[in-house]
């Protein structure tokens, strides 16, 4: 008996679990630059200018 499919499943369930936390975080940064860019003025004055 060998070790071989535990040992698979357990890299692989960390590079899953790892890309759900990167999606997730990429997916909060786009939320929260939409809600900085509705209450400062600022952030989209600079780029209608440009």
């Amino acid at each position: 008996m060998t070790h071989l499919p535990y040992i698979a499943a357990s890299y692989g369930l960390a590079v899953l679990i790892g890309a759900g936390f990167a999606v997730d975080a990429w997916l909060r940064v786009g939320r929260a630059r939409r809600r900085l860019d509705a209450i400062d003025p600022r952030r989209t004055r600079g780029r209608d200018a440009g």
